[in-house]
């Protein structure tokens, strides 16, 4: 495989540990400049300079883009794409993830646990905010930080309404958060590359500091998550359109929290903490998909006249829960379950004595008459959307990825 790596830092633990990497595994790999490049939009056919020259052909890039770049960066990654060369985070996933308010309103959409968020921008509006989320203590955060900054905690109502002022004025966007007490100087990072997490680490926060980011001098330690913490991490990097992520969850009363989900995260805190081949284990995820590349059904399939591909979710009052696939009459209407997914597991092609069990999600592929026959009338101001459906009830669920 030849593999390039995207980074203006190529000295960097991550940028460096992914290089050498990928030499251990007799990879050729070049590390390049984002900023060096040139898209080039006057030909034909889709391409790039890099320093003054047409770049050589790659079978895939790992895009590690600086925020103060997203913009340049994302425009580098898309060319690369319309080049058809394999990059595990898509730009639009890059971007989606970037920006924390779009971040916030994609995840909020798809049954992820998220911290209570509000934003405002008129002064107004500002204290209507903070009691929405719960009232002060609050966490107020600029929508660009990274490593921590931009991320205040404000003791009382307060104290928040002139801090959010004082930003607001200087023309910054800023969130309003709840404060997770039970999580106070403490979170989650898990390291998901493809549809799994490939370690996980607890971060505390030292002394009064209530960030527990590495920047910020927080120690860290190897942790074993749990399956609803897995499913979690694994969800929100797949909805954001990133295959390799690092996602960082409170750990609430009621379950994980998500906080963020970064595109470009560092592996120096958690390779040392699990001791584990993190690099390693994203450069051979990259090397899979270039020598067997996923497809995207949804699309592929969906060209086929009269047929198309539809998520399906079995809930616990659905009619299907209990009975086998055959059971079911999935096939019967002409419709496959391709995929079945159960908690962290993923079934393919799942055997018709299979049972279903409540909260099974099903990719299926079939005729779109029989399948539109299973969606619901939609109904005014639903805050759900009519595709796919539940599976046996008929009730509609949300489960567009977003990339």
């Amino acid at each position: 495989m030849k593999l390039a790596i995207l980074s203006r830092q190529p000295n960097s633990y991550s940028t460096a540990r992914l290089r050498l990497a990928a030499i251990d595994r007799g990879h050729e790999v070049d590390v390049l400049d984002t900023l060096r490049f040139a898209i080039d939009l006057a030909s034909d056919d889709p391409n790039l300079q890099y320093r003054g020259r047409p770049i050589e052909d790659y079978d895939a890039v790992i895009p590690r883009i600086g925020a103060s770049i997203t913009y340049f960066g994302t425009a580098v990654v898309r060319q690369f794409e319309q080049m058809d060369v394999y990059t595990p985070n898509t730009a639009n996933g890059i971007a989606n993830s970037r920006d924390k308010l779009r971040a916030i309103q994609i995840l909020s959409r798809h049954e992820i646990g998220i911290p209570a968020t509000a934003f405002a921008r008129n002064r107004d509006d500002v204290l209507p905010a903070i009691e929405r989320v719960g009232g002060a203590p609050v966490v107020i955060k600029l929508l660009e930080g990274t490593q921590g900054i931009g991320v205040i905690l404000a003791p009382d109502t307060r104290v928040a309404s002139a801090i959010i002022e004082t930003l607001q004025s200087a023309k910054q966007n800023v969130l309003i958060q709840a404060f997770v007490k039970e999580s106070k100087g403490r979170d989650v990072r898990a390291l998901v590359v493809g549809d799994r997490v490939v370690g996980a680490m607890r971060r505390t926060a030292t002394g009064d500091e209530f960030r527990s980011n590495v920047h910020r001098g927080g120690t860290v330690e190897a942790v074993e998550l749990d399956e609803e913490y897995e499913v979690t991490a694994v969800r929100a990097a797949q909805i954001m359109g990133l295959r390799v992520a690092g996602v960082d969850m409170l750990e609430g009363n009621d379950g994980p929290l998500v906080m963020e989900v970064n595109s470009s995260p560092g592996f120096e805190g958690i390779e040392e903490a699990t001791g584990l081949d993190i690099a390693g284990a994203v450069v051979d995820f990259v090397d899979d998909q270039v020598a067997f590349p996923e497809l995207d059904v949804r699309q592929r399939l969906s060209v086929s006249t009269g047929y198309g591909v539809a998520e399906m979710q079995v809930r616990d009052d659905g009619a299907w829960v209990g009975q086998t696939i055959g059971e079911s009459g999935l096939l019967d209407r002409d419709i496959s379950v391709l995929t079945l997914h159960r908690g962290a597991q993923v079934i393919p092609n799942p055997r018709v004595q299979r049972v279903l069990e409540a909260n099974d999600r099903l990719l299926c592929f079939g005729r779109l008459e029989e399948m539109r026959d299973m969606i619901p009338t939609r109904r005014r101001r639903s805050r759900v959307r009519p595709l796919p459906t539940d599976l046996g009830s008929g009730r509609p669920i949300d489960d567009e990825t977003e990339a």
